[in-house]
């Protein structure tokens, strides 16, 4: 299948991936529904990026990104809840709970989300026309390079001793998403989709933590927490830095003869 064709097609997927995930949603009975949705509009996010300028594809990825947005602090909200019941503090979990049901609704009625089902029912014949123009002759050459590009970015922060936990969480998201979306031009060992999703997930862990413990400045119930999150924090970074190492080893370009 020629690869315009197989774009075209993983977006489809994705495309009736979000319907389910919204009746899901709608059903309010899958905790994971809404962590599911964010998911697929990430995976058309990341099979247009190496075509991101093109006009046939602004818009789409536009709106895209506008339902992550949107959906953010509300999956936010999701993973605080189920940390409060893991940890037994009954009360604080319900009350978030129940804040999630009335977002729920909101999210479904959005405006966000309808224009991006909007954007991905035109978009086939957009992106048709620009193939028929010619304007995707070089594709695998342009996933090649972005899949490079974003390497080197994250070789770089990785051998920086001062990096950012934040950015470096995103330049490992970005650059995990990308090269799975296009695993057979990926030109990274098959190792490294393994430590990628290993160092997003210590990341994700880490961000959490930082985030719970911003939250309990002005969530009173949550300020008894903030110790032991603050040590899992520095553990979780530690963990980071392991997984850094194995991660730079395997980008690192070998050297030729």
């Amino acid at each position: 299948m020629p690869l315009v064709d197989k774009m075209l097609s993983q977006v489809l997927v994705q495309q009736i991936s979000l319907y389910a995930c919204k009746s899901r949603l709608e059903a309010d009975s899958d905790p994971e529904a809404l962590h599911d949705l964010r998911i697929s509009v990430r995976r058309i996010r990341s099979l247009l990026h190496p075509l991101r300028r093109h006009p046939a594809v602004v818009l789409l990825r536009h709106a895209a990104s506008e339902v992550g947005q949107v959906t953010t602090p509300v999956r936010d909200l999701e993973v605080l809840a189920a940390e409060l019941g893991r940890r037994g503090l009954a009360s604080g979990c319900s009350a978030r709970l129940a804040l999630l049901r009335s977002h729920y609704r909101e999210i479904l009625v959005s405006p966000e989300l309808d224009r991006l089902f909007t954007r991905l029912d035109l978009w086939p014949d957009e992106f048709r026309a620009a193939q028929r123009e010619g304007d995707f002759d070089n594709l695998a050459i342009r996933i090649v390079n972005q899949i490079t590009k974003q390497s080197r970015q994250l070789m770089s922060a990785l051998g920086n001793t001062n990096h950012d936990p934040h950015e470096l969480r995103l330049l490992v998201k970005r650059l995990r998403y990308c090269a799975e979306a296009f695993p057979h031009l990926s030109p990274l060992p098959s190792a490294t989709f393994q430590a990628l999703k290993q160092m997003q997930s210590v990341l994700g862990d880490w961000h959490d933590r930082y985030q719970w413990c911003l939250r309990a400045d002005q969530e009173e119930d949550l300020q008894g927490l903030v110790p032991a999150w603050e040590q899992e924090s520095v553990q979780l970074l530690a963990e980071s830095e392991l997984i850094a190492a194995r991660l730079s080893s395997l980008l690192r370009p070998e050297k030729k003869d």
